[in-house]
């Protein structure tokens, strides 16, 4: 567990997928990323998806939910999956059930952060029903948009049964832009990964957090403007943004949180003695065991 504040964050990682890391860093030569990923023969490399479960304010809080629980074995080769379900086991090991959560924020709608949203309520697998019954959902309105109007490129991860259903019985609150879900605890768009995509900002007693989510995908990618993934599909904003978000960093000394990053998935920005911006690796145990 980590604090700021008199808030309680605890990692979760929901799966372990492996993924082309052209894909991970897009224009950046294998030469220079491989320096921080040793790829496989299939030049492969590991990706976390990692959750955030946040307790303030009496409020049992879930940030960004994963694959989730309805994977079927076409869908488990298509993420080369190796480890899935960890979001519910985590909340388990803590003693948390699903329909203690109060808050869910989808940080933007792309399958790998929102399909754990909801589940399959019946063994034919027919019937959708929320992951957290009890809970409201929230995403950006742009994003919504987007996601129920894929293109060609974003079809394969905008999948509607994963959020339409929460939207159609209003369980899911469509926000139109920065807004503040609890005391300290905000959304705020962080565009370029998706026009609408959202980083959830957490202030309490002087101290600061931010779960950036694919506004750097890698923590490397935050310590690097110019590096990012191949699947922003706004990268010259992705760069503009991180240039933002890494003066606040500085700032505040915020702890960041970093949605894919299976070895730094939580740091502190630094200058080092040359003067140059590295993240300093915050030691953060899953809560859930993984392989």
């Amino acid at each position: 567990m980590l604090t700021v504040g008199a808030f309680e964050l605890y990692l979760i990682n929901d799966a372990i997928t492996y993924v082309d890391g052209g894909g991970a860093f897009g224009l950046v030569p294998r030469k220079l990323w491989q320096r921080y990923f040793t790829p496989d023969a299939d030049n492969n490399i590991p990706m976390h998806l990692n959750c955030l479960y946040v307790k303030a304010h009496g409020k049992h809080i879930i940030i960004d939910t994963g694959l989730g629980s309805k994977l079927d074995d076409k869908a488990r080769r298509f993420w080369n999956v190796r480890y899935e379900g960890g979001l519910l086991k985590g909340l388990d090991v803590l003693g948390v059930r699903p329909e203690q959560i109060d808050l869910v924020i989808a940080t933007h709608l792309h399958a790998d952060h929102a399909a754990g949203c909801t589940r399959y309520a019946d063994a034919a697998r027919t019937q959708l029903a929320p992951t957290f019954p009890n809970a409201e959902y929230v995403v950006q309105r742009r994003e919504y948009e987007d996601a129920m109007r894929p293109n060609e490129r974003t079809a394969a991860t905008y999948i509607a049964a994963n959020f339409a259903p929460l939207v159609e019985s209003g369980q899911m609150r469509l926000l139109d832009g920065d807004t503040e879900l609890l005391p300290g605890i905000s959304g705020i768009i962080t565009r370029g990964h998706t026009p609408a995509h959202m980083s959830v900002r957490l202030e309490s007693a002087g101290q600061h957090a931010a779960f950036l989510c694919d506004l750097s995908t890698y923590a490397v990618h935050f310590e690097r403007l110019a590096w990012m993934t191949a699947y922003d599909v706004e990268p010259l904003y992705t760069l503009e943004t991180k240039r933002v978000w890494q003066q606040w960093a500085l700032a505040t000394n915020a702890l960041l949180f970093f949605p894919h990053d299976p070895f730094r998935p939580v740091a502190r920005l630094r200058k080092n003695e040359q003067g140059s911006l590295e993240l300093e690796t915050v030691p953060e145990p899953y809560v859930n065991p993984l392989p």
